[in-house]
């Protein structure tokens, strides 16, 4: 039987494959067991927010069925999994001891994990910012990066045992751009003053969460997430080439510089200073943002073509889908921009292992008579975007993992239960699962790469 991926053989023998999820997207359960309000809870219940007034209430009743869910990930012979701890479910209003039956759930879950051999990557903070903080300000608030540092510190002692692989923050740029200058997400603001103290704070929260993990645990390793696009110029014009700078300034540089290099870009402080940068940052700050890290984590969705503005966002940039593949989100299917991504990353940032630690593509799906999902599609999204990757490896691009988002259809932040990202189908009105054709692929590719590394012919790793 031929192998699943050309290239194959690039990927190092512990090469980390994975799925991710999180928890507001999947766990529902959203009044059980003291759990609190988050922003998201606030957002998707305000009307006209998300697509159909869909919330996360009920999501994919993850609460009650994540031993089932459990053991599908260890049916398809998937080594890892990515989940986030919901915020308000061990903290419900940001400050104070622990929630016991939060600790119980996920102490639980995690053990359970263990036991299977799933090997836990925990994400701290994936959106769900409790309520309470966000009625004082939220994360333009400079005291709750202190807050969330004090939250993980708890977690560390109630659950750090139970996980070697910590995430701080995923996707700052969205938590503070998305949610508070744009108004698409949570917690819906439109003011870009508070989108750049919301990313400095991020930024710092991250810093501040580090630390406390290093003082609980030493032995852990950390990464934070960011999300990268490839950014392409429309044109070799010098305006168009300009709004690439501004553009990869704002959502990449003002959140990966300063963490790998301790400081923000000139490029950044050209345009986001007008909204406040430069006074936010106080002594101290880069220097606790720069924690030293053991990888670096990346999502990636898409490669969009730039030109000069005036456009979308702070930086003025227009933006487009690259390519005539496209998802149902609109966004563009264009494989070699992951290999892209990861060159990029490593030559401007850092030379840490790369983990993906999400990278997917949501397709109309349906099941068919016979009751399969051949969702035929990803499938090739997964195999060209695969490749690329492996081939970046071959170049020296040091890529540790590559975590598929996301396991389940799950409840998709704005856009509701609309787009379907998961590699197991979700009927939400019976919460069946169904695993689709991609999860069986990805179940095969998996097996294939341990079997070529048991056959000798990978290296154990790259080196750092």
């Amino acid at each position: 039987m031929p192998r699943t991926l050309d290239g194959l053989e690039a990927l190092p023998a512990d090469f980390v494959w994975g799925v991710a999820t999180s928890a507001y997207q999947i766990e529902g359960g959203a009044t059980e067991d003291g759990r609190g309000p988050s922003i998201w809870d606030t957002f998707s219940h305000t009307p006209g927010k998300t697509r159909n007034g869909d919330t996360g209430d009920i999501a994919c009743a993850h609460r009650e069925l994540w031993e089932s869910d459990l053991d599908l990930i260890h049916d398809l012979g998937i080594p890892a999994y990515r989940l986030s701890l919901s915020w308000t479910r061990l903290q419900p209003t940001g400050e104070g001891e622990l929630e016991p039956r939060g600790i119980a759930f996920y102490r639980a879950l995690l053990e359970r994990m263990r036991e299977g051999g799933i090997t836990p990557y925990v994400t701290l903070y994936h959106w769900d910012l409790p309520q309470a903080l966000e009625d004082r300000g939220g994360w333009t608030n400079r005291a709750t990066a202190q807050l969330f540092a004090d939250y993980v510190d708890r977690v560390m002692v109630a659950l750090g045992d139970l996980a070697d692989d910590w995430i701080t923050v995923n996707e700052p740029w969205c938590a503070a751009f998305l949610g508070y200058a744009y108004g698409a997400h949570a917690p819906g603001r439109t003011d870009p003053v508070a989108a750049v103290a919301a990313g400095h704070h991020l930024n710092l929260a991250h810093g501040l969460a580090t630390q406390r993990i290093r003082a609980r645990r030493p032995e852990a390793r950390v990464a934070v997430t960011n999300i990268v696009a490839d950014l392409v110029p429309a044109s070799d014009s010098a305006e168009d080439l300009a709004a690439v700078e501004r553009l990869d300034a704002v959502n990449h540089g003002f959140f990966l510089a300063p963490v790998f290099q301790g400081r923000y870009p000139d490029a950044a402080h050209a345009v986001l200073d007008r909204f406040g940068l430069a006074e936010l940052i106080q002594p101290g700050d880069l220097e606790t943002i720069a924690q030293p890290l053991d990888r670096v984590g990346v999502n990636h969705y898409q490669r969009v073509i730039v030109s000069d503005g005036p456009g979308q966002g702070l930086a003025d940039a227009r933006e487009v889908p690259a390519g005539a593949a496209r998802t149902s989100f609109d966004w563009s299917i264009t494989p070699d921009a992951l290999a892209a991504v990861v060159q990029h990353v490593a030559r401007e940032y850092t030379d840490l292992p790369i983990l993906i630690t999400e990278s997917g593509a949501s397709f109309h799906d349906y099941v068919d008579p016979e009751g399969r999902v051949n969702d035929h599609d990803r499938v090739a999204y997964l195999e060209g975007y695969l490749g690329a990757l492996a081939g970046a490896v071959a170049g020296g691009v040091n890529v540790a993992g590559y975590f598929a988002w996301s396991l389940l259809d799950n409840f998709e932040w704005g856009e509701g239960y609309d787009k379907r990202f998961g590699l197991v189908y979700v009927d939400f009105g019976t919460q069946r699962r169904i695993p689709k054709l991609s999860a069986h692929w990805y179940s095969r590719l998996i097996a294939d790469h341990a079997a070529v590394a048991r056959e000798g012919a990978l290296p154990t790793s790259l080196p750092a």
